[in-house]
């Protein structure tokens, strides 16, 4: 079947919408504008209810018998409140976030490791999850002079992604189609660039089952299998808000080369960068995504052999 053909007019009206409103926003003071985020998170936590009740679900089930459903529902409060204050900050990145002034903003946890890694001459890739603000990691990396691509996703409306693309890109990063790009990408890597991705997101039921907070979860199984290709190492990190400022945290660097001999590596090295993403939510839980039905598909059943006669 083929897909709905897009109303280019209705398309053009929600980007006018869309820029209109970010307009406004941006006129505002930013602790004013903080303000409309918190009213923001208040209404969207009241009128959406399907992704309420899939992070009040996650979250009992990835934190079980830790906290009472009122605590739980807190936490999802917490949730969209992070959120839309993350939609406000990234609309004032580019006035408050620059080479200058960037400390006021941001820790950098591990300093020397990540920049050995980086400038190693090998190429890097950046495994990250919706997790902080991982819009500022890419921005940011780029700003201090490191030339790296993300592969994302491309946005339905083709004027919003447009927009987004010039923000993204606005300091020197280069945007990948996770789709379309993919020989693209294979040639950032093989000529010894930095690569940055979103690794937590389902990957339908044929994807790796791999243990995440107590539970299978569908992981693609194209990060692994890069970083055997290519021989890349799999820098695992996040940049969650504590403390009043964003700490770029890396968690584990994983060394393909340490997997030449397993016969199962892609599983292993799959579990491993998801172990790494898991320590890292954990430390400030309402900060993740938990709207995202991460745990849609489950592993396949086996079947069953019959007895012998």
């Amino acid at each position: 079947m083929s897909e709905k053909k897009r109303s280019k007019r209705l398309d053009y009206l929600v980007y006018l919408a869309v820029r209109i409103l970010v307009c406004v926003i941006q006129a505002l003071p930013f602790n004013m504008a903080c303000g409309f985020a918190r009213f923001l998170a208040w209404v969207v936590y009241k009128v959406d209810k399907r992704h309420r009740l899939v992070a009040f679900d996650n979250l009992r089930q990835a934190f079980p018998g830790k906290h009472t459903d009122a605590e739980i529902d807190q936490m999802v409060r917490r949730v969209y409140l992070h959120f839309c204050t993350l939609l406000i900050e990234i609309m004032f990145l580019h006035r408050k976030f620059h080479l200058h002034n960037y400390k006021r903003s941001v820790v950098l946890r591990d300093a020397g490791r990540t920049a050995d890694l980086v400038l190693s001459g090998r190429p890097v890739l950046f495994v990250t999850g919706h997790f902080g603000n991982w819009e500022m990691a890419g921005y940011a990396l780029a700003m201090f002079g490191v030339k790296s691509h993300a592969i994302a996703r491309p946005i339905d409306n083709p004027y919003i992604d447009d927009y987004l693309r010039q923000f993204r890109e606005r300091t020197g990063q280069k945007l990948l189609a996770k789709a379309d790009d993919f020989a693209r990408i294979e040639k950032v890597l093989a000529e010894g660039g930095v690569l940055g991705t979103l690794a937590d997101q389902d990957a339908g039921p044929r994807g790796l089952f791999v243990d995440f907070f107590g539970r299978p979860a569908s992981t693609h199984k194209a990060v692994a299998l890069l970083a055997l290709e290519h021989n890349v190492p799999i820098l695992v990190c996040g940049m969650p808000k504590l403390d009043g400022r964003y700490e770029v945290v890396p968690m584990d660097i994983i060394y393909p080369e340490e997997y030449e001999h397993d016969p199962d590596a892609v599983r292993a090295i799959t579990q491993r960068f998801t172990a790494g993403l898991e320590k890292l939510i954990r430390q400030a839980p309402e900060q993740y995504f938990w709207v995202h039905r991460r745990w849609k598909h489950e592993p396949p059943k086996r079947k069953k052999r019959p007895l012998a006669a």
